[in-house]
Formats: C-alpha cells, structure tokens, sequence
C-alpha cells in the first residue's frame, strides 16, 4: 500500500541558526499522522537537521545530489557524503535544477542510479512548462522524462522512487492548475507505469503534488485518488502553514 508524504522542499533558505528554530517549532506543533513528513534543507545544514529531528518521525532529504562516486567536481555532493551523515532521501529533477542549470533526462537517469546504487530513496520531479500546457502537449512532456530517466529500472527498484509531478506553468505564473487537473495528470502517470511495469508498481508508488499546495487548497487536492501528498516550497518554510498542509491529508 502506497503512503502519503508532504515533503517541504527550502530551497535556498534558512540559515543554520533559522533551521534549527524551523524545526523546532515543526517538532513543538506537529500532530500525530500517518503521513510521512520530509523536510529538505540546505546542504550545509543536513546534519544539523538529521540530529535535531532523529527521533521525531521526519525525514531529512537532499535536495540534489552528483552522479559521480567522486573527484574533481567543485561544489558538488556525492551520495555517500550523504548517506554518512544519514541522508537516505534525495530529491532529483526539481523543475529549479532543469531550468537554471540544464539538467536533462539522460543526466537525471544517471543520477538516479547513483542514488539507488547507494541505496538511498529518490524523490523524482517532472513536469510540463506553460508553453506545453498551452499546446496540449503536456501528457507527451510528461510520458517522455518518466521513460528516459526512469523507465530503464528494474520492477525492484521502484520501491525506492517518489513521484513529484511539478505543473511547471502553475508554479509563479498567476495561472492556476486545479485538483481536477492534477488528478487528471496523476491518474495518467499511474497508468503509465502500469502499462510498463504493472499494476502492483503503479499501485504502490506514491505520486506527490507540486503545484503551489497551501493550507487553504491543501485537503481539496489530497482528497483525489491519485495525489498521495505534496512536494511543498514557499508553503514548508513556515511551520504553521507546512503543519497544515500535513494535516490536510
């Protein structure tokens, strides 16, 4: 059975001393649940993340990670410098990382591998811009970067992929995706995977949100079939709002 996750992605915020006060009330207001809860800080700040919250059932994520093993790549992390300081989740693909620094399927595919190579979990982001969107265009965008970073695992490995569909033409666009369009494209991809790999992968991965999810649109986008939970950004980096969204499933 798959499970409901709301990871809060913090992108390039939060200091070391704003990180752990995050956290904190993050620990201090949270409720039980049965989703699973996935902060991703900075990279400087992962271990701090990973010790304050050891034993407070939330998940510290990478927000990137390198495909090589190691070497000579200047500013790069490498998955075993995260799985030594006990990041086993990463997030690869963000709709940030193809558009600012050109990360293509073939490379993603790579990376997936390293990461699953190491053991870890991958939380894989995709999705269609605006001009796509507009052109009906968008279930080929979106079939596309599943096959070719993706659709070369084994049926095994899928137990260790996340999916994070990213409507790249909702996110600061003022165009608004609603939760029948994202039940729409959720219900496309899980029958994709079907078609490839067969109804018990489809059934069991869990297919995250990553359309601008707040508070107050929360429950109504988690209530679709298909929507296992969200992939949160601006939302996650207040705890109230991120707690809320958590609770909304």
């Amino acid at each position: 059975m798959r499970k409901n996750i709301v990871a809060g992605n913090w992108k390039m915020h939060k200091t070391y001393t704003e990180t752990l006060a995050l956290l904190d009330d993050i620990v201090a207001q949270k409720k039980e649940t049965t989703a699973e809860i996935i902060v991703a800080p900075t990279f400087v700040n992962l271990k701090a993340a990973v010790d304050k919250v050891a034993s407070q059932n939330i998940t510290v994520a990478a927000q990137n990670m390198h495909q090589a093993e190691g070497g000579a790549f200047t500013g790069e992390i490498a998955a075993n410098m995260l799985t030594d300081i006990g990041v086993q989740t990463v997030i690869l693909g963000h709709s940030e990382r193809r558009a600012y620094f050109h990360e293509t399927d073939a490379l993603l595919a790579n990376k997936v591998d390293t990461a699953l190579k190491h053991e870890m979990r991958v939380i894989f982001c995709f999705g269609e811009d605006l001009k796509d969107r507009q052109k009906n265009n968008h279930f080929n965008i979106v079939e596309y970067q599943l096959r070719d970073a993706l659709f070369h695992l084994e049926k095994e490995n899928w137990k260790s992929i996340i999916l994070a569909y990213e409507p790249v033409w909702a996110i600061g666009t003022g165009e608004t995706a609603s939760p029948e369009q994202a039940q729409e494209m959720h219900q496309f991809i899980r029958e994709l995977i079907a078609k490839v790999y067969g109804n018990d992968v489809a059934e069991n991965v869990s297919i995250l949100y990553g359309g601008s999810v707040k508070p107050d649109n929360a429950k109504e986008i988690f209530s679709k079939p298909d929507v296992d939970g969200g992939l949160i950004g601006g939302a996650s980096l207040k705890a109230t709002d991120f707690l809320a969204i958590v609770n909304a499933i």
